[in-house]
């Protein structure tokens, strides 16, 4: 198929990377530690880690997990929020020859004994704060090895201060040791004292099991081998190679890496791509505190800043944002979840940088595809495919369908994940015959190549026979200026089989649902109107800052809050 969108791309990305360029994610990591050894690689609360220590740091705790016996390839659980010893563990998992699990550290006892039992993890290292949930799933698990790490043990304090940080995180409860756990830093001095096997890994070995959000049923484990990962990461590098040799000239990179590292949107476009080009990644451990998080970001001059729009949308409301110098912000990411028009508008109004909204999977490692970093203004579009990378707009039967016309996004890359882990029939379900990835998105491609996404196939509301998607409607009612977040799903009605009906959490106290109804009608057919309205406090999201609508439709049956 004829990729039209490379005619578009802009003077220096190549049509291809060359995916065979490292044959792990090792390789491509020790090149840079040793590159950039003398450079800030992670900074957190003031401490600063620098590539030589990550070597070094990584090669011991690697040498601690070969020590445990564990045979190549087994799975290791990571459960931290952004602290200094996430980015030195999964070094140390890659380099020693085994395979991350990423895992939410709010999970729910239930939640995480699922993904340690059906990904099979031998170890777990998990946050000292976190540690009471793997206390009560470990025993039904196959992990056989904890270690317990500390805020405190890298940054040099403990206790008040450590709890302050991660107390929104979580509610707080006293933190203990397990039974035979082993606290990180010890971890790291048995690891010292061993010597370190580098094992021989390839291309398709497996790097990490990504869960899936369970969104659509039970959480699975997107498999990701080495060769997705590496591709993915060169896939970014070279999409942004033409903004960042552009003016403000900057010594090193220095990325915001407020997105959970467990996600795999930070994982790559964080993590990965600022150690691919020796930048530097700045951890904020509680984004959800956006007073404290602005308070981090006045000490720096950040370069580049991906984030999701209620992300961007919270900082934009906080009085104290307008302080900061964006002098050097050369690009703003967005992703996740649609970045709706006046966040964009308004982003660009404060930091005279544009948001390039991108799109991918945590299938797909995860970027299919991007805005240009170099444009000047918000497309709403999800931008054109990256290098490498094919995109097909089908029908439920697998057809191409014109371009203009919605149907499924299917995907077929060098980052494509090799599967669901142990699960070939789910990977059956989302595959086509010529070797596609289903991605479950409805979406347009434009003339030139650049695609437009129209909505969840499942979140799409069917109205006396009309499609509406909700993407549509949350962004006309976030434009009313009494509206701070809003959230559209569809209800069962007698006569059109759906109605529209509109979660918003108000700017302004004295919005009501005649004012947002009226906004509407100013802007939609009738059909999509919301024909009922609903105010709250907050709006059900993940911990990335996705909006869960799954959860506001499983609440329908309840008394509606006063409107």
């Amino acid at each position: 198929m004829e990729r039209i969108w490379l005619k578009h791309y802009p003077a220096g990305v190549p049509a291809d990377i060359d995916s065979g360029k490292y044959p792990s994610l090792v390789e491509l990591l020790e090149e840079s530690f040793k590159k950039f050894s003398d450079r800030k690689a992670f900074i957190c609360m003031d401490k600063a880690i620098s590539y030589r220590e990550l070597d070094e740091m990584s090669v011991a705790m690697g040498a601690y997990l070969q020590g445990l016996g564990l045979a190549k390839g087994a799975r290791v659980a990571l459960m931290m929020p952004n602290v200094l010893q996430y980015p030195i563990a999964i070094s140390a998992v890659l380099r020693a020859g085994y395979a991350v699990v990423n895992v939410n550290p709010l999970y729910t006892p239930r939640e995480l004994e699922h993904q340690l039992k059906d990904s099979g993890a031998e170890v777990i290292i998990v946050l000292e704060n976190f540690a009471h949930t793997v206390q009560q799933v470990v025993g039904h698990t196959q992990v056989k090895h904890v270690v317990i790490a500390s805020m405190g043990d890298l940054l040099g304090f403990k206790g008040v201060i450590v709890n302050l940080v991660v107390r929104r995180l979580k509610k707080m409860v006293p933190a203990f040791s397990l039974p035979g756990a082993v606290p990180f830093n010890d971890a790291l001095a048995a690891g010292r004292g061993k010597r370190f096997q580098k094992p021989v890994i390839g291309p398709d070995d497996v790097a990490f099991l990504q869960y899936t959000g369970g969104t659509t049923g039970v959480s699975k484990g997107a498999t990701l081998l080495h060769r997705n990962v590496v591709a993915n990461v060169l896939q970014n590098d070279a999409w942004l190679q033409p903004v960042m040799e552009r003016p403000p000239h900057v010594d090193q990179l220095l990325i915001v890496c407020a997105l959970p590292l467990y996600h795999i949107f930070a994982l790559t476009c964080c993590f990965l791509l600022a150690v691919r080009a020796g930048g530097a990644n700045l951890l904020i451990p509680n984004p959800r505190d956006i007073a404290g998080f602005i308070k981090e970001l006045m000490k720096y001059q950040v370069n580049n800043f991906p984030a999701v729009n209620t992300l961007y949308n919270g900082l934009l409301h906080h009085p104290d944002f307008r302080k900061l110098d964006f002098s050097k912000l050369k690009v703003s990411n967005g992703g996740g979840m649609a970045v709706q028009r006046p966040v964009a508008e308004q982003w660009k109004q404060v930091t005279g940088c544009s948001i390039a909204e991108g799109y991918g999977l945590s299938e797909t490692a995860p970027v299919l595809t991007c805005n240009l970093p170099t444009a000047t203004e918000f497309t709403g579009t999800i931008g054109l495919p990256l290098p490498s990378t094919w995109l097909s707009i089908r029908d439920d039967d697998g057809n191409e369908v014109p371009l203009g016309q919605a149907g499924e996004i299917c995907a077929k890359g060098p980052q494509v994940m090799a599967g669901y882990w142990n699960r070939p029939d789910e990977t059956a379900k989302v595959m086509t015959a010529d070797g596609f990835f289903r991605t479950g998105d409805i979406g347009v491609m434009a003339a030139d190549g650049a695609v437009k996404i129209v909505d969840r196939k499942k979140d799409m509301i069917l109205v006396s026979g009309f499609n509406v998607y909700p993407n549509e409607v949350e962004e006309v009612i976030a434009m009313h200026p009494g509206v701070l977040e809003t959230a559209v799903i569809g209800l069962p009605d007698e006569k059109t089989g759906e109605v529209v009906k509109a979660f918003v959490v108000r700017k302004d106290p004295n919005l009501t649902p005649e004012d947002i109804i009226k906004h509407c009608h100013e802007q939609l057919t009738n059909y999509k109107v919301p024909k009922q309205i609903e105010f709250r406090t907050e709006l059900p999201k993940t911990n990335v800052g996705k909006i869960l609508r799954r959860e506001l439709r499983d609440e329908k049956k309840k008394p509606a809050a006063a409107a």
